[in-house]
């Protein structure tokens, strides 16, 4: 999932990039008001983390700004200010969750994962496919009871086919989500993840469970789609 990280302290945006990376997160970084604002506008980002403290826009103007433009964008707001006032000041202009500082990088990683389930009106932490279970939490992934051992990229490439189970996804659409800015990729490695994905989770088991669907993109096996017919 693609995440916009608004802060302007460079260790600590070094660290939660970091972080955030090796849980799987696609980064973009913005270190004041007025680029995490361009940015948040030309990209469809899965969760904003916005520090109220910012050069040239603060954040709760930001986020304001945003939500009066339709913006719906899930946020999690960081500060140093603990006080309730600031939590429902923070809440009430449209962020979806707060985080006070210093906090645990554990916490904001279950908040993140909470909320993208949320955009997806998932509160199940984990996925099921017929006999495939996502577990978004501890980010496994089993098939008929068997461990599946995938690579950060090709998890995050399964839960997002899995959060649109049924519906096709384009190739656009894929990189949006899961590259960053400074990924040097092509879009093409969407084709050759999909291959990977299918040797682990596919290979062995039956039914195939991700499909392509020919000039449009990929999808993840809904429960109308009829497994293929055997000679």
């Amino acid at each position: 999932m693609r995440v916009l990280l608004v802060e302007d302290h460079q260790p600590l945006v070094k660290a939660l990039r970091q972080g955030l990376e090796e849980e799987g997160f696609a980064v973009d970084v913005a270190t004041d008001g007025e680029e995490a604002d361009v940015k948040c506008r030309s990209t469809s980002y899965d969760v904003v983390v916005l520090d109220v403290m910012l050069p040239k826009v603060d954040g709760l103007s930001l986020l304001k700004r945003w939500r009066g433009s339709g913006i719906n964008t899930h946020v999690l707001m960081l500060t140093a200010k603990t006080t309730t006032n600031d939590k429902v000041t923070g809440l009430d202009a449209g962020a979806d969750d707060y985080l006070p500082k210093p906090f645990e990088m554990d916490e904001l990683f279950a908040r993140l994962r909470a909320l993208i389930r949320r955009g997806h009106q998932q509160k199940d932490p984990v996925l099921r496919c017929y006999d495939l279970e996502i577990d978004t939490a501890a980010r496994t992934v089993r098939r008929s009871g068997q461990v599946v051992h995938l690579t950060p990229r090709e998890y995050a490439l399964l839960e997002f086919l899995a959060f649109h189970r049924g519906k096709v996804v384009t190739r656009s659409m894929i990189w949006e989500h899961l590259y960053d800015e400074y990924d040097e990729n092509t879009s093409n490695v969407v084709d050759v993840y999909i291959r990977y994905l299918r040797n682990k989770v596919d290979k062995g088991f039956d039914p195939p469970l991700i499909l392509t669907r020919w000039g449009e993109g990929y999808m993840l096996r809904g429960d109308d789609d009829p497994p293929p017919q055997k000679a």
